[in-house]
């Protein structure tokens, strides 16, 4: 079930969201094209891509890829994940999914018409330590769930980076409060009580924080900052008989750790160190070739772009 896997764009993510992956788990590489040829050129000779190919027209029409991998700035992720569905390639895309929830409906409808694969990559999912998790809220161990916090922080991106664009649809809660938001709403719909920005530029987030309640009482607070000394992504969830903490539920490769708190005292546990990316890749491909369920649809995507536009309203801030 090897996977022809077609790149858009040379992108820093690439390494580890899809380069990684596939060579483990042994798919292909067969293409990649960026606006800069060179810098094609050089993603390529240094990843082992088999071709580069002059534009992203090229790409999706390649006969040799039957999935492409979307990893461009935000505002480009629907239009080319319309163009490979419209070629009836699959596609395996970085989120968040589109601008806002009218793109991602769109995309929705012709990938269903079309009959056409167009996954979100919320790796983190896939990772056994945000399973046990979540599985820690709905079993019983932590007893009624109560309260989800999610705080999301990086270092400051260069001033050219594409996340700090407005045209691009950049800011903190696009980036990383799209994470926040969607595990979240693993428990259902939440609504935004409140929320608050620090701009960096004129509609462009730095900072964003939301407060969420779902219909059970179930509250939520989501903190993300794009200017932060150093990267922290922890997952809180708080229940009526203890509590789960994730260490790094983004990157669990870099620390796999979930603590677990109940009457019964404080336990570690460790769930292994492999890529939250190649569990996504490998079950993305089982998907693709064989039918086998995954737990995002297009249908979640457009769910967690609508809530993201309710945020940017409550924030005083029109959706990108």
């Amino acid at each position: 079930m090897t996977l022809r896997i077609g790149v858009l764009g040379a992108s820093r993510i690439a390494e580890s969201a899809i380069v990684g992956p596939a060579q483990e788990l042994g798919h292909r590489l067969v293409a990649v094209a960026a606006r800069d040829p060179l810098r094609a050129q050089a993603f390529a000779d240094k990843y082992g891509v088999e071709r580069v190919v002059p534009t992203y027209r090229d790409l999706i029409d390649d006969p040799d890829v039957d999935v492409v991998y979307n990893p461009l700035a935000n505002a480009l992720h629907a239009p080319w994940n319309l163009a490979a569905v419209a070629a009836g390639k699959a596609v395996l895309t970085e989120k968040p999914f589109a601008r806002n929830r009218d793109e991602a409906a769109q995309v929705a409808a012709e990938a269903e018409a079309a009959g056409v694969t167009v996954m979100e990559g919320f790796h983190y999912l896939f990772h056994p330590v945000n399973r046990r998790a979540l599985s820690s809220a709905t079993d019983g161990t932590l007893g009624e769930l109560r309260r989800i916090e999610v705080r999301m922080g990086m270092p400051t991106p260069q001033p050219d980076d594409p996340r700090w664009s407005l045209e691009l649809a950049g800011g903190a809660l696009m980036d990383l409060g799209c994470y926040a938001l969607h595990i979240m709403r693993r428990f259902g719909e939440p609504s935004v009580v409140r929320a608050s920005a620090v701009q960096r530029s004129p509609g462009v987030d730095e900072r964003f924080k939301a407060d969420v309640v779902f219909p059970s009482g179930l509250t939520g607070l989501t903190i993300n900052s794009m200017v932060d000394d150093e990267y922290s992504f922890t997952l809180r969830l708080v229940g009526s008989r203890g509590e789960a903490f994730v260490h790094n539920f983004i990157s669990p490769r870099d620390d796999d750790r979930l603590t677990l708190r109940t009457a019964e005292g404080t336990t570690v546990e460790h769930h292994g160190t492999r890529a939250s990316y190649t569990y996504q890749l490998h079950a993305f491909a089982d998907h693709v070739r064989n039918g086998t369920p995954v737990p995002l649809d297009t249908a979640d995507a457009v769910a967690n772009m609508a809530l993201i536009d309710e945020a940017y309203r409550a924030a005083g801030m029109q959706p990108r």
